[in-house]
């Protein structure tokens, strides 16, 4: 009998165009059986936290919290340069500096709202949202400012918002390094040869999906917020790269600097992300 793997992933078209091959079993299970559910980020965060998945994308900011129990796989991250989240106002483009403005992030545990932590401290009140709810909330001025991820970042300019500032922009000008925004964690508990072979079957549904792309667009507009094929393969374009199929030495240098920083201002819990090797 093959081994149950409960993966979570998220549904932005990044997820569900490196996973197209695992979702569809274009590719080989190794093995394995995957029951796998599809969430919002946040939603895959808290779930990881209370151990709800053996193997999920997480927020990096998340795996933080995560890194005693859970290993970082070097496939299927959203890592790079000019990846970042946006900050965006609900009209002309201020910075936050009153503690009575309200900006809304896309969860407690996201890298974003961590982005937003680092270089916007005790500035405004934040409170969460699910991503796709922010831009509509700003628009409606519900809020003053948001943190933009996913599709948003190629949509906020039609919607009359303005931009703040690109917090990835900001990372790479103070680090050097390509910002980590999230990856696939597994869990301990796991064997060393069952996390092999999830990783193989990550790396491989990758190697799928970027062979015949086009391919991959039904399984992306199943979940996507923005069903234009243009946006969506934008989406692929800026998130799935060299780092996504392995994170390399580089990735290793962008993960232990986001756990610097994080540690900085009592945020991740003080811990160090680990790649499974």
């Amino acid at each position: 009998m093959s081994q149950t793997i409960r993966l979570g992933i998220s549904t932005c078209p990044n997820d569900t165009f490196a996973f197209h091959g695992l979702l569809t079993q274009s590719v080989d299970w190794r093995g394995l059986h995957f029951e796998v559910e599809l969430l919002d980020i946040e939603q895959l965060n808290e779930r990881l936290l209370s151990n709800g998945f053996d193997v999920g994308k997480t927020s990096f900011h998340a795996a933080l919290h995560l890194a005693d129990e859970y290993v970082v796989l070097p496939s299927g991250s959203a890592l790079g340069f000019g990846v970042g989240p946006l900050l965006l106002s609900a009209a002309a483009a201020t910075r936050p500096k009153d503690s009575q403005q309200l900006t809304l992030c896309p969860g407690r545990h996201t890298t974003a709202a961590l982005l937003f932590a680092l270089f916007h401290p005790n500035t405004t009140r934040v409170e969460q949202a699910v991503f796709s709810e922010i831009m509509p909330k700003l628009e409606a001025g519900a809020a003053d400012f948001g943190v933009c991820i996913h599709e948003g970042r190629f949509t906020w300019q039609k919607r009359g918002l303005g931009l703040v500032e690109d917090l990835g922009t900001r990372w790479e000008e103070e680090t050097g390094c390509p910002l980590p925004l999230g990856g696939i964690v597994a869990s301990n508990r796991l064997p060393r040869e069952t996390i092999q072979a999830v990783q193989q079957v990550i790396q491989d549904s990758l190697r799928f999906a970027l062979a015949d792309r086009p391919a991959t667009l039904p399984t992306m507009r199943r979940f996507a917020q923005e069903l234009d094929d243009d946006v969506l393969m934008q989406h692929v374009d800026l998130y799935v790269n060299d780092w996504t199929l392995d994170l390399g030495i580089e990735g290793a240098r962008a993960l232990d600097e986001l756990s610097l920083r994080a540690a900085s201002i009592g945020l991740g819990a003080g811990s160090r992300l680990r790649i499974f090797a």
